[in-house]
């Protein structure tokens, strides 16, 4: 088993209130869980009208696979036209007795 976290960082310069900003990320979030069934969360700036950080958590049952899921949720933010990808940090668990 492989494991590994994603923390996505977004800027989304056109948004002027959280209102805006969720309307942004929920169809964001939302595809990225259907297409890959994925846990995906919003991690931090909450509070913020033009920044974001997601989450996304990822296992799989090889490297290979695993790597596949990372380049195909990176693509999945750098598609999106009305946010802007400005950190993508991968973190990869080590599976106990490795």
């Amino acid at each position: 088993m492989k494991v590994a976290a994603i923390r996505i960082e977004l800027h989304i310069g056109a948004s002027q209130s959280l209102k805006e900003k969720r309307a942004v990320l929920r169809p964001v979030i939302e595809g990225l869980r259907r297409r890959e069934s994925l846990s995906v969360a919003e991690v931090a700036h909450q509070d913020t009208w033009q920044r974001a950080a997601i989450g996304v958590a990822l296992v799989a049952r090889d490297m290979a696979e695993l790597e596949r899921m990372i380049d195909q949720t990176r693509r999945h933010f750098d598609s999106q036209l009305r946010c802007e990808m400005v950190g993508f940090t991968v973190s990869h668990m080590e599976e106990p007795g490795e």
